[in-house]
């Protein structure tokens, strides 16, 4: 476990100390949320908010989450470009050890930077108590970890930083694109409610909005149960730690040269 908790420790303090990386995580999502909730403010109010920016706010959460693990997870590519990442292959520590490190690393700082924009909740009339907020931070926590792993998965395969971009413009925007982040499902194109009900980010920001607002609320009505949503998004995450253990024992050959 100490391998883990240093790898944990480096991934932390790295992307601390980049200062772009901190700023560019933190500040892309409060753009879009200040762009999207001052544009569609009154023009777009979905049942039970006030204004647009309070129904994207769960939303805003989880692009930041998304936004940092994507960030964060770049330094695997860099590792393995700087040699880093030879050596701790080498070593006796267990891949699935290493990606542990990695990914709680990238989740810390995920979790971390949404809940510096997680106080401004009841600045746009988003509920906040101490239950709501405690289970607030447990799904952001939950989220962070899948969406870490996953990135962490994307990353060990890539060659490139520009190919990572690449993926990530390709499969994870259309992943928070559809996942009830911008938009509810009820009054979309039946194809894309289709593809917003297999996405496994749709269950995680619904977990949040019943963490802020409760279940019976005019917010969550018509989202998957609550229960439903728990165990998507735990399951989401699992999967993704099983699928980054996976890649990372698999590509031994390669990453030892």
């Amino acid at each position: 476990m100490s391998a883990v908790v240093a790898l944990w420790h480096r991934e932390v303090l790295r992307f601390l100390l980049d200062r772009s990386r901190v700023f560019s995580s933190i500040g892309q999502p409060v753009v879009f949320w200040l762009m999207f909730a001052g544009a569609l403010h009154r023009s777009f109010t979905p049942t039970g908010t006030a204004n647009y920016g309070e129904y994207f706010f769960p939303g805003t959460l989880a692009m930041i989450a998304l936004f940092t693990a994507i960030f964060s997870t770049i330094t695997v590519i860099e590792d393995r470009k700087e040699g880093f990442l030879q050596s701790v292959l080498v070593s006796p520590v267990p891949r699935w050890g290493i990606a542990l490190g990695k990914i709680l690393g990238s989740a810390t700082l995920s979790l971390l930077n949404a809940l510096v924009f997680f106080v401004f909740a009841p600045l746009v009339g988003v509920p906040f108590d101490p239950a709501g907020a405690v289970g607030a931070f447990v799904v952001l926590a939950v989220i962070s970890f899948a969406l870490a792993a996953l990135g962490f998965a994307l990353a060990w395969v890539m060659d490139s930083t520009a190919g990572y971009h690449g993926i990530m413009m390709l499969f994870l925007m259309p992943m928070l694109l559809l996942s009830g982040a911008f938009f509810p499902a009820k009054g979309a194109h039946p194809i894309v409610e289709f593809l917003m009900a297999i996405d496994p980010l749709t269950y995680g920001v619904a977990a949040l909005r019943y963490e802020f607002y409760g279940v019976g609320h005019p917010t969550t009505e018509g989202l998957p149960a609550l229960w439903v949503c728990r165990v998507v998004t735990i399951g989401f995450a699992v999967a993704m730690f099983v699928l980054g253990s996976l890649v990372c024992m698999r590509r031994t050959a390669r990453d030892a040269t």
